[in-house]
């Protein structure tokens, strides 16, 4: 299916003028958008393709998750209800060190696939140990993302040096390089576990390999405390005195800046992917998303990792992203659906420096596109479909997902995926988990 047009859809573009067609369509052909507009005019344009009615539902680009840890689906629910650095030291890390292998990251990378087609997503920004594991699941799947091998300056279960994840991250950079679906990224996990020097040689490495670069940043006020102490500057300050601001990097959570590091962020182009769920969860505070948006920083929405959300459900995190705004600012008026939705779309694919690509519908961009519907009962009636979207919309009202113009999951199934087998691994991957944790 290289050629088609989807038809007799409410086309929301998200593209800057936030265009939306009644009764519209999008011709596609070889994974690109090769038309959008009136379903006439686009027919008129391509007689002879195929055409599929959508029958009036919603036609929209793909959710961007810019921040989240596939394999960690493995570890949902592990260890709730506890303070961020005692979660991470005392109970992840540990498990990590334990567990992880390639097949715990396999396996816990195909289920958050799995979860996430079905919901809409299709780009993400990940970050984890043995990424060419989840970078190779990813494609075969045939989800697009930016995908940052885990840096750290104590050993891994993947590397025992630091030199040794510096060879590995070039070598998974360069072997996925011109994938269509697939880039690579430098990812040093945050400034309180990697050096300045290790820093800077991963921005270097970035630079030399033209890599994006992913690091958590400002996450806690402990976190900028302890940078503060160590360094004798807050976070962002941290990075830009060593030079790792820049267009190509892509932070996560940026919860703490101060007021004078979010004009920083937006001189040097770096997004932002702002985990509320997470954030709030593990109470490190709601980020000031309104005034980074107002300041110019591109900001997209992430769910984290399945261990601190636990899901990876970009509507509720939408609908979380929104509420939190109007209360921490005392407005309902200061941040809006349309706001939300952009964060959700072209925002996060400005805020993965992937707007060229995806976010909007737009003629030349790729094909990532998701059909939603908004007649199931939450949804009636409908006075605004933008609404709709940002405040009801849940995870099962997506009912088709296009990626690179290939149709990966239609009426709930992947066909990538075979679920009763998936099942099977992740019950014995778990099993296998809760017997070394126990020991």
């Amino acid at each position: 299916m290289s050629s088609f047009i989807l038809d007799n859809a409410l086309v929301l573009t998200m593209d800057d003028q936030f265009n939306m067609v009644a009764a519209g369509a999008v011709a596609v052909r070889a994974g690109q958008i090769a038309a959008v507009g009136p379903s006439a005019q686009v027919v008129e344009q391509f007689p002879l393709w195929p055409r599929y009615d959508l029958q009036g539902r919603v036609l929209m680009p793909g959710l961007i998750n810019c921040h989240t840890h596939l394999p960690m689906s493995l570890f949902r629910g592990l260890a709730d209800d506890k303070e961020l650095m005692d979660w991470l030291n005392n109970y992840i890390f540990p498990a990590e060190a334990a567990t992880l292998n390639e097949e715990f990251v396999r396996i816990g990378t195909a289920l958050s696939l799995w979860e996430m087609l079905r919901g809409g997503t299709t780009t993400v920004v990940d970050m984890y140990m043995f990424e060419k594991v989840v970078a190779k699941e990813c494609a075969r799947v045939g989800m697009r993302g930016v995908f940052g091998q885990a840096m750290l300056d104590f050993p891994t279960p993947e590397y025992r040096t630091w030199e040794e994840s510096v060879e590995g991250t070039r070598d998974f950079i360069q072997s996925w390089k011109g994938h269509p679906l697939i880039i690579g990224a430098v990812g040093p996990h945050a400034p309180y576990t990697v050096s300045p020097e290790h820093l800077q040689e991963c921005h270097r490495l970035a630079e030399e390999l033209d890599a994006p670069m992913v690091i958590h940043l400002c996450e806690t006020r402990a976190e900028v405390d302890l940078i503060k102490e160590r360094h004798g500057r807050t976070p962002v300050d941290h990075l830009e005195h060593l030079g790792c601001l820049s267009k190509r990097l892509v932070t996560a959570h940026m919860v703490w800046p101060q007021e004078s590091e979010i004009g920083k962020l937006a001189r040097h182009g770096v997004g932002v992917g702002h985990c509320p769920q997470s954030n709030a969860k593990l109470a490190c505070g709601i980020a000031p998303v309104v005034k980074m948006l107002q300041a110019g920083v591109h900001v997209g929405l992430g769910t984290d990792g399945c261990a601190s959300n636990n899901d990876l459900d970009m509507w509720q995190e939408m609908q979380t992203a929104n509420l939190l705004q109007k209360l921490s600012c005392n407005s309902s008026t200061v941040m809006t659906a349309r706001d939300t939705l952009h964060m959700a779309t072209l925002g996060g694919a400005r805020a993965a420096h992937l707007d060229h690509l995806v976010g909007s519908l737009e003629v030349g961009k790729r094909a990532d596109m998701i059909v939603v519907r908004l007649d199931s009962p939450h949804q009636t009636p409908v006075f605004d479909p933008i609404s709709q979207l940002c405040y009801t919309t849940k995870s099962s009202d997506v009912t088709q997902v296009y990626i690179e113009g290939q149709l990966v999951m239609s009426d709930g199934n992947v066909p990538s995926i075979e679920e009763a087998e998936l099942r099977l691994a992740v019950a014995a991957e778990a099993e296998r988990v809760q017997a070394i944790l126990r020991r």
